[in-house]
């Protein structure tokens, strides 16, 4: 006997186009861009309202983060404020929650080879590790319940007052339903009525024999 082949169900539609190589590349561009868009806004603000001179190597030296300084916590605070932003690109590109942590840990993953190739050393600064161990554990955490919470919300068809007239409508059926099967019952009710009327009168119910039925169709 040949073995039996498993039959494969098709991929779903649209799948392939979901996580084609080139719309993960776009999608991890844009993620990292907006990424660093943030937290040069963030970070520029700061050193403009404390007076200190914004350079390059306050977001991509890792050497700037320092917990002796008011500085070095000040970065760290405008770090987690980012991630914190962050979670909403992820959001709006990635939208789907099982998709969220490969996006987050990548974007902190290039943030530190980015940071290498730039000070031309791995970091060796644990406030900086811890910095982002919380910045990726904010933005994974967040960034799935945030896309759990929009997949989880019921699709709308139509207009926004659908919802609410097909309800309506749905109510106004079901009691033109019943009011209709009630008008049926006492309809059937009155004629049966009536033929109980017409049979006591008549001496009672005419009793047709099937035998004689059954006779005649056989013939």
């Amino acid at each position: 006997m040949a073995p039996s082949t498993r039959s494969r169900r098709p991929p779903r539609a649209g799948a392939l186009a979901e996580l084609s190589p080139t719309r993960i590349v776009k999608q991890i561009l844009l993620l990292q861009a907006a990424y660093y868009s943030v937290a040069v806004t963030l970070i520029l603000f700061t050193t403009l309202v404390a007076g200190q001179r914004f350079g390059p190597g306050l977001i991509l030296d890792w050497r700037s983060l320092r917990g002796d300084t008011a500085v070095g916590w000040t970065l760290g605070l405008c770090w987690m404020m980012d991630s914190l932003v962050g979670v909403i690109f992820l959001l709006v590109l990635v939208s789907r929650s099982k998709l969220v942590p490969d996006f987050a840990l990548t974007v902190h993953a290039l943030h530190l080879l980015v940071t290498s190739v730039y000070t031309g050393s791995i970091p060796s600064n644990v406030l900086w590790w811890g910095l982002q161990v919380c910045s990726a554990a904010l933005m994974t955490g967040l960034g799935i319940w945030t896309c759990r919470w929009r997949e989880l919300q019921p699709m709308a068809f139509g207009g926004g007052g659908g919802a609410g007239a097909g309800n309506k409508n749905g109510s106004r059926g079901v009691e033109d339903g019943v009011v209709r099967e009630g008008n049926v019952s006492r309809a059937i009710r009155g004629v049966l009525r009536k033929v109980g009327v017409r049979a006591e009168e008549r001496g009672g119910y005419e009793m047709v024999g099937m035998e004689g039925r059954v006779g005649e169709g056989e013939v």
